[in-house]
Order: structure tokens, then C-alpha cells, then sequence
């Protein structure tokens, strides 16, 4: 229920802000592609009076319904009006401020509410091109949200909301069946506050971002398409989106039965990206220069501080069967991550390790067929505890995890045979080889036994283990080691072990 209520929200707002790239060369025609776009998301956009006045199309008490799985939303604009320029675009403006109403059923009998209230002064909307392809651009000096969510008419939060400086552009190509919508916007800067509970137990959260870039393309068929997500992505259906940010600034202050806590963040930049084709699945996100401060009663120290250089995730994976195996990539990364003395101090308290930022960054790509459609619910209950698909290939592009002084880094490429899961216990059989090379290690177990985390017997047991499989490098407590699948077999430093 909360999923089809938030992607309901997310179709009526889409209505509200793009659908005037609909625009044709004419007020009546920018008018009715509005309503088709609308009709497309499964919204019903209708207007109590239309008026030609002159070369202006006013447009009175503008409403736009949805109900989506028993949630009700209602959005409506007291004017609109629609100017033909005379040189085949028209200019939209409207009223400054309009509303959004959501109702949907909660779980537990209760009914929630969600109450937007939109204000853009000064917005301005020009639209033309073809009636097949148009382009439309907007400049807004500032936007304000108030969203105030309740649940049976009881408050729960309220989020306040400013943009400033908006530009951006659209694209629309209707062509074919199908609607291609480009889109890219910047914003200036976004301010926030949101409140909820009460003084004694509830929270308050403000916050700031800087030069903010979106970017969108997408192919859509409707929404009804979009009740078969295999069949659509096979159909043509993709999205693409690309967000970044500048400098932002983040307080959250928070009362739990009337202990305070307080949480300051920061970071230098930001992004996301995900997009969803018959190809592939990708979703990525990262940020660098990021450094969190927390205080609170229930600390036992005054503060806790964390920072890091750079953290990303990004993965790409297929979604739909293919006769052929096709790419994946899955990637993890945090570069100097760093913490406070005081949380060293309660596993270290006499400093033996070294403080030194910790990384880890996992890089990986490779092959995979799938046999089942992931999107597919039905094809997927069908398969129980069986695999959607088969492994093929697998590039460990970048290994390196280093802390406390130690430091493992590692490459390697790996070819799996599934016509053999009998070999290696139900796995492909692989073929290929891993390179490993670890720095200080032997040094770091050193200190872990001084310190009584780990003792002498298990340490030992860990020496000789690593000796089976590593062998010494170049220079003083280098340890390097090949892995190797071959022949059916498994090989360390050339040395048979299966």
C-alpha cells in the first residue's frame, strides 16, 4: 500500500510540473495534451470553465483525481492560462499557489493523510515545437512545499520545503506509441525543516544543498502497461535518472522520552543515478567529503565523530531471460574512513594499533544468464529455491581493504562450466586465477594478541593456515598469494589443495 501510494503521489506531481511538455503550437492543444499526459498516469484532469480570450486560453478550477488501490489523491489549480505567442509557442503561467490531497488506508484500520500546498510566484512555461516532438522550457525564481502529514486527522510531521532558482528544459517525443520525455533541471539551492512528534519525543530535522542537476530520460507506455513490468521493459518501457549535488549541511535534533540527541552532518558532494531497461538494472550513489557529529545523553563520551573522503555503491544487473549471458557489475567503495579517538579508545584504550583512516573497495564485473524474468512475481514463486539464472564469468577488478596498519589488495578473472555443479559442492566449476597480496599482516595479528582480542592458539592456527595458502613477498611482512582453478582442481602458489 505504501509503494502504490507513493508512486500514485509521484504520478500526480509528474501531471502538475511536466505535463505541459505536452504543448503543442496551439492554447487548445497545449490544453489537451495535458490531458492526455495525465490520462497516461491514470489521472483524471478536468477544468469547471474554459474561456478563449483573445489569443489566451484561460483555464478556471482546474482538478486533477486518482484513486489508486483504495488511495484517493486530489490536486486542483484555480487558473491557468495559456498565451499564444504568435511565433508557434505558448506560455503557461497559473496560479501561485496550488494543492495536493492524498488519503490512503493504513494497515491497521487507520486512515492517513498527506496535505501539499505548492507556491511558485514568477513560474513561466513555454512550450513549442511539433506536435510530435516538444520542447518546453521553465524558470521559476523559488518553489515552497508544506507538506503536513497526519494520520485520523492527528499531526504527525510537517516538512517545509524551498527551492530557489529553478531552470530546466524538457523534450517530448510522441512519435510512437510510446512517450520519450528528456528532461534536465537546475536548482540554485534547497532549504528544509521537517518536525515531528512531540517536544518530548519527537524530532526536528533542517538542512541545506547546493547547485542541484537532474537529468531524466524515459520511454513510457502507460500506466496500464506498467501492471506487467516484465512485459513492458520487453515492450519498450525505460527510465533513466541522474541527480547530483553540491555542499550540503544536514542537524537532526531529536528527544526520546526527553533525552536529547543530536546528529550534525556534512559533505562536499553528492550524487545518484538508477535507470531500468530490458537490458539492465542499475542504481548507483555516492558522496565525498562527508563528516558526521553525534552528541547525546545516552552517549558515554561528549561526542562521537565520524568522516570519510569518498563512499559509492553501484551495481547493474539484467532483469529480464536471455538465450545469451549478458553483463553485471557490482561495486562498494569508502575511502578514509575515519572515527573518533573515543571509539578507539573502547577496543585500544593504550593506542596499540594504528589509527590511520580504514578503506574498502570492492570492484567487480562479469557474465550472468538469467532463466527466469526478475520482474516476473509468477516465474519467480515457480522457481522455489532454485537459482534465476547461471553465473558465467567473474573479473575481481579491485580488492583493497586496509586498516590498522594492515593491507590486502587483490585482483583476478574466473570463467564458470554449469554444466558441473558436482565438483565444487553445487558451485560452477571455475577456471581462473586471484591474485593476493597482503601488507603487515603478520604484524597486525602481532598486536591483536597483545591486546587479548585474539588468543595465542587461534592466532597461531590463523599463522599456519595463511602459510598454506601465501607465500613471503617482496619486502618485510609481504605475503603473496596465488589462487588458481584449474583441471578441476584448486591451486595455492602452484600447490595442489583439491
Amino acid at each position: 500500500m505504501q509503494q502504490s501510494i507513493w508512486t500514485a503521489s509521484a504520478a500526480i506531481l509528474a501531471g502538475l510540473c511536466s505535463a505541459p511538455v505536452m504543448a503543442q503550437v496551439t492554447p487548445e492543444e497545449v490544453w489537451q495534451g495535458w490531458q492526455k499526459m495525465g490520462a497516461s498516469y491514470g489521472q483524471a484532469i478536468t477544468a469547471d470553465q474554459m474561456v478563449r480570450n483573445g489569443d489566451t486560453l484561460v483555464v478556471s478550477g482546474m482538478k486533477i483525481g486518482m484513486d489508486q488501490d483504495g488511495a484517493r489523491i486530489d490536486g486542483g489549480i484555480d487558473e491557468l492560462r495559456f498565451r499564444d505567442l504568435g511565433n508557434g509557442t505558448v506560455e503557461v503561467t497559473m496560479t501561485d499557489t496550488y494543492s495536493i490531497d492524498m488519503t490512503m488506508p493504513g494497515d491497521d484500520g487507520k486512515t492517513q493523510q498527506i496535505a501539499l500546498e505548492l507556491k511558485q510566484p514568477g513560474v513561466i512555461l513555454i512550450a513549442g515545437g511539433s506536435p510530435t516532438r516538444t520542447e518546453y522550457t521553465y524558470s521559476a525564481p523559488s518553489i515552497t512545499v508544506d507538506m503536513q502529514i497526519s494520520e485520523d486527522d492527528k499531526a504527525l510531521a510537517d516538512v517545509d520545503t524551498t527551492l530557489t532558482g529553478l531552470a530546466g528544459i524538457y523534450t517530448l517525443d510522441t512519435q510512437s506509441a510510446a512517450s520519450v520525455l528528456q528532461s534536465a533541471l537546475t536548482i540554485d539551492s534547497v532549504e528544509f525543516a521537517m518536525t515531528a512528534g512531540t517536544p518530548t519525543d519527537g524530532a526536528t530535522v533542517t538542512g541545506t544543498l547546493a547547485t542541484l542537476k537532474v537529468a531524466s530520460d524515459g520511454n513510457f507506455l502507460g500506466i496500464d502497461a506498467m501492471e506487467n513490468m516484465a512485459q513492458a521493459l520487453r515492450d519498450g518501457f525505460t527510465a533513466d535518472v541522474d541527480f547530483s549535488y553540491g555542499q550540503g549541511d544536514f542537524t537532526i535534533d531529536a528527544m526520546d522520552q526527553g533525552k536529547p540527541t543530536k546528529i550534525v552532518a556534512s559533505n562536499q558532494s553528492g550524487h545518484f543515478r538508477a535507470s531500468m531497461a530490458e537490458e539492465a538494472l542499475r542504481y548507483g550513489a555516492g558522496g565525498t567529503g562527508v563528516s558526521l557529529v553525534v552528541t547525546g545523553a545516552d552517549i558515554p563520551f561528549p561526542e562521537v565523530k565520524l568522516s570519510y573522503g569518498e563512499a559509492a555503491f553501484d551495481f547493474l544487473m539484467p532483469l529480464v531471460a536471455t538465450e545469451e549471458p549478458t553483463d553485471f557489475t557490482f561495486l562498494t567503495r569508502i575511502v578514509d574512513l575515519a572515527v573518533s579517538d573515543e571509539i578507539w579508545a573502547m577496543f585500544d584504550p593504550t593506542v596499540a594499533l594504528p589509527r590511520d583512516p580504514a578503506t574498502v573497495i570492492i570492484d567487480t564485473k562479469g557474465k550472468v544468464r538469467l532463466t527466469s524474468d526478475l520482474m516476473d512475481e509468477q516465474a519467480m514463486a515457480a522457481l522455489g529455491e532454485a537459482a534465476p539464472g547461471e553465473i558465467h564469468a567473474l573479473d575481481l577488478t579491485d580488492l583493497t581493504i586496509k586498516f590498522a596498519g594492515a593491507e590486502l589488495t587483490g585482483t583476478g578473472a574466473m570463467t564458470f562450466d554449469n554444466s558441473d555443479t558436482t565438483t565444487f559442492d553445487g558451485v560452477p566449476a571455475p577456471t581462473g586465477k586471484i591474485d593476493l597480496v597482503i601488507r603487515g599482516g603478520n604484524g597486525l595479528l602481532d598486536k591483536l594478541v597483545a591486546m587479548g582480542v585474539i588468543p595465542q592458539d587461534q592466532a597461531m592456527g590463523a599463522r599456519m593456515m595463511i602459510a598454506m595458502f601465501a607465500k613471503p613477498g617482496d619486502g618485510p611482512d609481504v605475503l603473496n598469494s596465488s589462487l588458481e582453478f584449474r583441471d578441476k582442481g584448486f591451486f595455492a602458489n602452484g600447490q595442489r589443495l583439491k
